[in-house]
């Protein structure tokens, strides 16, 4: 062996094993690294990150936005509206909740069947008869600058994800769930009801349940009227389930259904369609089929 070769082959065999020793350290340290980094950096953009469209659209985004959670007062808004609810008041977070009557998502569900309606809706048809139900106002007409940004705001909730009609409601795919039809059927207790009102819910909507500065009316003439989904006590149950009370929803499906009969006794505006549609000059068209109220 020349000269030297066993001096070599040491200090080859030390740069090996110390390289080795420096990997098994710095491995564990990437990995550490890799999956130290925040989870919503790698997630697809969501309402709250993405930016809005340039130019006009994002214009009239921004302007449906405002409108949501703005809309008994907003001034494009107002004259359509009949009581103190906004949209947001149902939609909570601006329709961003995910679980209260969310919009993510909601707007590739259209076109859809609507039983209630009896023909094929689309989700501005759809926005504007909920002017006529829960804000207890006139619908606007089809193509308004009202009907235009709320359904671009909507819409623009749902970007990127795949069109799922529904052939059966007009829901989104992350609608409400229902209670389970055994609660229902058992029905809710309004005695219980008013004193679960009065522990979770009057401090926000007021014993009377006209609503104040914390809460929108829940009863009375600036609240939904009889024609609103809410109305009934099971849809009511089923919303106040996933919202309520207000950023730690705990009720259980009975308390859900005692508080929500109890709320739906009292009185509130009757729904009669035609005093709800605006002069026929002025609708556009109203496409519903249903001779029902």
């Amino acid at each position: 062996m020349p000269p030297g070769t066993d001096m070599a082959i040491s200090h080859s065999t030390h740069f090996v094993r110390s390289l080795a020793r420096q990997m098994f350290v710095c491995i564990p340290v990437l990995a550490i690294i890799f999956l130290a980094v925040p989870s919503d950096a790698t997630e697809p953009d969501s309402p709250t990150t993405r930016s809005l469209p340039k130019g006009e659209l994002g214009r009239v985004i921004e302007l449906g936005r405002e409108i949501v959670q703005n809309t008994a007062n907003h001034p494009l808004s107002k004259p359509y509206v009949g009581n103190a609810l906004h949209c947001t008041s149902c939609h909570l977070d601006a329709g961003t909740h995910p679980t209260a009557a969310t919009f993510l998502g909601i707007a590739t569900a259209y076109p859809a069947w609507s039983p209630r309606e009896n023909r094929v809706v689309t989700l501005q048809d759809r926005a504007l008869n909920c002017f006529m139900r829960s804000q207890n106002g006139t619908r606007p007409p089809v193509g308004s600058e009202v009907a235009v940004a709320v359904t671009a705001y909507i819409t623009w909730l749902s970007t990127g994800q795949p069109i799922q009609q529904n052939a059966d409601f007009p829901l989104g795919p992350r609608h409400v769930p229902p209670l389970a039809d055994a609660d229902v059927a058992a029905g809710g207790d309004t005695g219980r009801g008013g004193e679960l009102y009065a522990e979770h819910c009057a401090s926000c909507h007021n014993d009377d349940g006209l609503g104040g500065d914390d809460g929108p009316p829940v009863w009375g003439p600036r609240s939904y009227n009889d024609g609103a989904g809410l109305s009934r006590v099971p849809k009511l149950a089923a919303w106040l389930k996933v919202a309520m009370p207000l950023d730690d929803p705990y009720l259980s499906n009975q308390q859900a259904l005692d508080i929500a009969a109890f709320v739906n006794r009292h009185d509130r505006p009757v729904f009669r369609l035609q005093e709800h549609l605006p002069a026929a000059d002025k609708m556009g068209q109203y496409n519903g089929k249903s001779a029902a109220e």
